[in-house]
């Protein structure tokens, strides 16, 4: 029975330790969205790097301790008369759906996290750095230590986004949508914008009239490179939800272009901030599983002593 016991606990924690985290990626977008992952180097790929999400659809990925990637959400994709799989928003270059090691294609919204860091903790932020194409929440689940606290951009920007950023496309009625965001970097390319030469230390590097675009309507979202202060967010052994399209109904063409950080607009509309957080349906898996193990292990104990 002792030895049963040691090879129960040992399968226990074998389990434990092999994954780290449950990703759960959610679309509420009123469009469909493909779901784009990227592992650091280093780190081994999930099971899939690619996947197309319906509206209401959601996909759930284990991740193995100490990953680190990102994820984000590719939109109106299409496959041509080649055969050849694109996206007007995020692509990965790979030409399918699976991006294959590929990453977004500026701008793009993304979630970056790294599992069992420094001290164990998770470290993970929502990035509009390369710029923005789509609302985006993350949302510990179950988790312990640290923050465990949500982040991300609940606002459509596609209509907000100052006209020197916007990413137009023609439509079919022969007009043209703003379908991203681009940052500064992007935009103009300049060191200043991209903390680059000169400006590649937070000394140097400040906040831009329209990196504070970014943060004024999404607050704790990454708006340039070392805005680490009020973006970066820590919890330890937790699933994460990511959905996108939270809380607000987006959609892909918009009239109006409010002033924002001081950027000049021919609008007089105003930006609001949407706050508040989404409750989660995501389960907490591996916490589960392992609960149902320890309360086994128990039970065969208190038979063994004949409690």
């Amino acid at each position: 029975m002792a030895r049963f016991s040691v090879i129960l606990s040992s399968l226990f924690l074998s389990f434990a330790g092999g994954m780290a985290a449950t990703f759960t990626l959610t679309n509420n977008c009123e469009y469909p969205v493909w779901p784009g992952m990227l592992s650091s180097a280093g780190t081994p790929a999930l099971s899939t790097t690619g996947f197309q999400l319906q509206t209401g659809e959601s996909r759930s990925l284990d991740a193995p301790t100490t990953w680190s990637g990102r994820f984000w959400g590719r939109t109106l994709c299409a496959t041509d008369s080649s055969g050849r799989f694109s996206c007007a928003t995020g692509d990965c270059g790979s030409g399918g759906v699976e991006c294959s090691g590929g990453g977004a294609a500026p701008p793009a919204t993304l979630a970056e996290f790294t599992l069992d860091g420094s001290g164990g903790m998770d470290f993970y932020d929502v990035s509009l750095v390369d710029g923005y194409n789509l609302p985006m929440l993350v949302v510990p689940q179950g988790g312990s230590g640290g923050s465990c606290s949500s982040t991300g951009c609940l606002v459509d920007l596609n209509g907000l986004c100052p006209s020197d950023l916007k990413v137009m496309l023609s439509t079919s009625d022969g007009g043209s949508e703003s379908v991203a965001c681009k940052s500064a970097c992007e935009a103009f390319g300049s060191p200043q914008f991209c903390c680059s030469g000169d400006y590649g230390n937070p000394n140097t590097c400040k906040p831009s009239s329209y990196s504070q675009f970014f943060k004024n309507a999404c607050p704790k979202a990454y708006s340039y490179a070392y805005d680490d202060a009020t973006s970066t967010f820590t919890c330890a052994s937790a699933n994460y939800l990511i959905t996108f399209c939270p809380s607000t109904t987006s959609q892909k063409s918009s009239d109006t272009n409010p002033e924002a950080a001081g950027i000049p607009s021919s609008s007089n509309s105003t930006m609001v901030y949407i706050g508040g957080e989404q409750a989660s349906h995501a389960t907490a898996t591996v916490p589960r599983i392992a609960a149902v193990l320890l309360a086994f292990s128990f039970a065969l104990l208190a038979m063994h002593l004949g409690l």
